[in-house]
């Protein structure tokens, strides 16, 4: 009995001394639980509404008071042509837009119905779903305190016009397919990059190679140089596929769509190479760049709001390189819009680029 205590405190000992074993035993589980229990929600908050009044009269300024009030939306803007609002939207700052005609209130009163048009932003189409019925129960509930004060006025009727804009079929591919292409290079190229790298220590070729004229910044960036070109086949695949087979649309420009991708490649291989110079094993590469899989479709806004998430994990989320690709591609194949309008994502991962490639060079060892 005393042999098989001892070989199990001997286990423990291995475990304990394991700081990798120890971080997924312990660690884990409570990023886990941290993120089903506030990141991974179908609630959708802080609905971003812009306002386009036409009317300027006592019923519309009684619902923009409505709206800006509601706990689950934010009225951000109120605009004064219908050019703003659409700019708005290219610009990602609104996700309702509600539009008032002239004379609401008059014909309220005189024609008994009134007729409010609603634009959504159809690029997720579950959440804009419920965005649209946040909005609408606020009139709803609007027009009830309205009849209920003036009995007169019952029979009057707000009737909302609803326009979903850049996914009109409400098609969940649209939004799947950038952020199915954003986790899968993610998972691709960091997890090969840095097992070949760390191959190479474990079977000893390392030493030979930078024994060679090459400078160890040229061996490093020339194993890269195979998974970029294979990473960019696999776009050009998932392309063609959700192009022909799926249906999605490249609605923007093919070219920024392009740039924007191979970028993401880019630092997705380089936070492979920075993986590689913290482990020394394939199994533990494997492993750590399996745990970048859990930020990827939590955080990224791949399956759930970004805006409905709590404000620290809001700032997490911004360190998640997936996150600003997926709204880039997101921009450019549904929405359509111009390059100048993904530069935030684009500059942010520039900085992610230079910052992954200078720490992971100075990090990588030039004897073994």
């Amino acid at each position: 009995m005393k042999q098989y205590v001892s070989f199990i405190g001997k286990e423990f000992l291995h475990i304990i001394r394991d700081r990798r074993s120890m971080l997924i035993l312990l660690a884990v589980p409570v990023v886990l639980l941290l993120l089903f229990g506030y990141a991974v929600s179908t609630e959708v908050k802080n609905v971003r509404v812009a306002v386009l009044d036409s009317s300027h009269d006592v019923l519309t300024r009684k619902a923009c008071d409505r709206l800006a009030a509601n706990p689950y939306m934010s009225l951000d803007y109120c605009v004064t042509c219908i050019d703003d609002v659409y700019s708005l939207f290219r610009q990602g700052k609104v996700d309702v837009a509600v539009v008032f005609g002239n004379g609401f209130a008059a014909d309220l009163v005189h024609k008994g119905t009134a007729e409010v048009q609603l634009l959504v932003d159809g690029t997720e189409p579950n959440q804009a779903t419920i965005r649209l019925q946040y909005v609408m129960q606020v009139l709803a509930s609007m027009q009830q305190e309205h009849s209920a004060v003036n009995p007169s006025d019952a029979k009057m009727n707000i009737v909302p016009i609803t326009r979903m804009l850049y996914n009109p079929q409400q098609k969940s591919e649209y939004n799947f397919v950038p952020g199915v292409m954003g986790m899968v290079l993610m998972l691709l190229c960091v997890m090969m990059c840095s097992v070949a790298i760390v191959r190479e220590k474990e079977m000893g070729m390392m030493e030979v190679l930078l024994a060679s004229p090459l400078s160890p910044a040229c061996i490093i960036l020339s194993k890269l140089v195979p998974y970029f070109v294979i990473s960019s086949f696999n776009v050009a695949t998932v392309l063609v596929l959700s192009r022909f087979v799926l249906g999605v649309p490249m609605a923007g420009s093919l070219w920024a769509f392009l740039g924007a991708t191979l970028l993401y490649i880019l630092v997705c291989l380089t936070l492979g190479l920075f993986v590689s110079t913290l482990v020394r094993t394939q199994v533990a590469a494997m492993v750590v760049s399996m745990l970048f899989i859990i930020p990827t479709v939590y955080l990224s806004g791949l399956a759930f709001p970004i805006e409905s998430m709590p404000p620290v994990l809001q700032y997490i989320s911004t360190i998640v390189p997936a996150r600003w690709y997926i709204d880039a591609a997101r921009r450019l194949m549904i929405q359509g819009v111009d390059a100048q309008y993904i530069r935030t994502d684009v500059w942010v991962m520039c900085a992610m680029e230079a910052v992954l490639l200078v720490v992971a060079l100075k990090k990588f060892k030039v004897r073994l």
